[in-house]
């Protein structure tokens, strides 16, 4: 019993008692049945009593047959009579345990999930259900190996939330008719053996380089465009070869230990190339 009951027992016990003690002054037998039947009607309203959580419902069987849905709060059955089933309305988790699955291109892989639901229709879980968490369980089960059988290791790999919002629609479409309403359900841990692992890993690896190769290829010819068009700015400018020739010279630094030898100066190789030109012209 609950503290309700036992303070009821209690208080109409005792004011029983008092009654029959009176009653048995006059009469002791009729003291003794007096205080008998105080103790049983005591003992039945202590039973009649139930307190249902807040977040609790009741459900009331009237000689097996369905009554009516108590709570939360303080009511009444009829002992003997009545039976009741206390049904947990808040958010339920249920763990879906490691399954064994292959998928569409045949890879074999571990994976387990949670279940997050509750009971909306508290009648329907307890009627049409044996037992409604275990169904649940059984039924997320069989579902998530249907959906990662039809789909490739690839898609479970990237896809994994839509995977699971599949399962999710699949497990409401059917437990909803129990009285149940699926909040979501998550795909945790996704397992392979390792000799796939090894090749993924490989794969990565070749995937990665050929990204940067590729990368450096780009580089090399936005480098050549540039050195091209740096080519025919510095041939269509007078002086301009002259000018880099310096500036080369400057960066190499004031130390002692450097030494610049010019076989060809620059003016001759200009005065080459203004003298190509003069001859084209006049040809």
């Amino acid at each position: 019993m609950k503290g309700i009951n036992v303070l009821f027992f209690l208080i109409i016990f005792f004011v029983g008692e008092f009654i029959a003690f009176g009653i048995g002054a006059a009469s002791p037998p009729l003291g003794t049945l007096a205080g008998l039947i105080a103790f049983f009607v005591a003992l039945l309203v202590s039973i009649a009593i139930k307190i249902a959580d807040q977040w609790e419902r009741i459900v009331v069987l009237r000689l097996g047959r369905f009554s009516a849905i108590k709570g939360p709060g303080l009511f009444f059955i009829i002992p003997v009579v009545d039976r009741t089933i206390f049904v947990d309305t808040r958010i339920l988790t249920l763990d879906i345990p490691k399954q064994q699955v292959i998928t569409k291109d045949n890879v074999p892989v571990s994976i387990n999930g949670v279940v997050y639901f509750r009971v909306e229709k508290v009648d329907d879980a307890i009627i049409k259900v044996q037992n409604y968490a275990f169904a649940m369980s059984q039924y997320a089960q069989s579902t998530l190996r249907d959906v990662i059988g039809g789909v490739t290791l690839d898609q479970l790999l990237a896809e994994r939330e839509k995977i699971g919002k599949e399962i999710e629609e699949a497990v409401e479409k059917e437990t909803s008719n129990w009285g149940l309403r699926v909040s979501n359900i998550k795909i945790q841990d996704i397992d392979i053996t390792e000799d796939l692992k090894k090749m993924m890993s490989r794969q990565a690896s070749a995937e990665r380089e050929k990204r940067a190769t590729i990368t450096k290829a780009e580089g090399d010819r936005e480098a050549s465009s540039n050195l091209a068009a740096a080519a025919a700015t510095m041939t269509a400018s007078p002086g301009a070869m002259q000018l880099r020739t310096l500036q080369t010279i400057d960066g190499l630094g004031p130390t002692a230990s450097n030494t610049v030898v010019l076989a060809l100066p620059v003016e001759l190789m200009e005065a080459v190339n203004a003298y190509k030109k003069l001859a084209t012209s006049q040809s």
